[in-house]
């Protein structure tokens, strides 16, 4: 990351070509996130659920680092990963069809539903679960909507779709 400062700026960033739609959907899968870690804490400190044993909660840890493990993955072979959907035109966008994109179109998406699941796991609270929702809603909201806009604005990525056939989720979606 050091050597590719321009990278990480341009992937940080909320642009100005930025989809309308993904700047809404994006707060609502931020704000569900907040509040299912601050759900977690209080819980924590205040005992309102059972928790789990601590092999759930070692089964959660490792959702988490296969997610992040995801994640990482796709921003290693997308040049074109950024935090919000457009189309980056003016750096000559390609479809990215290496590493995880052979296996799934949206692998950083799969990698924050490991995230998800790890986390209600390893904080073992069942009102967290209420956030984790709706995050998920949003994220395979969002995944639809990315993919319909790649699908009709980027140049070679509906040919991509038929090599790559799943979304999200191999075998289901």
């Amino acid at each position: 990351l050091p050597h590719h400062k321009d990278l990480v700026a341009e992937r940080s960033q909320i642009n100005k070509n930025t989809k309308p739609w993904d700047r809404v959907i994006a707060l609502g899968a931020t704000i569900p996130g907040l509040i299912l870690l601050i759900v977690a804490g209080l819980d924590a400190r205040f005992g309102w659920s059972i928790g789990l044993s601590i092999p759930w909660k070692i089964a959660g840890f490792l959702l988490i680092a296969l997610g992040d493990t995801a994640f990482a993955w796709s921003m290693v072979y997308n040049a074109y990963f950024a935090v919000t959907v457009r189309i980056q035109e003016e750096r000559g966008h390609q479809v990215a069809t290496g590493g995880p994109y052979r296996i799934v179109r949206h692998p950083a998406y799969l990698g924050m539903l490991f995230n998800t699941a790890g986390m209600l796991l390893l904080f073992s609270n069942v009102w967290a679960i209420i956030p984790a929702a709706v995050m998920v809603f949003f994220l395979i909201l969002r995944t639809a909507l990315e993919d319909k806009t790649l699908q009709a604005e980027l140049p070679g990525y509906l040919e991509f779709t038929r090599q790559t056939r799943y979304r999200l989720i191999p075998g289901i979606w």
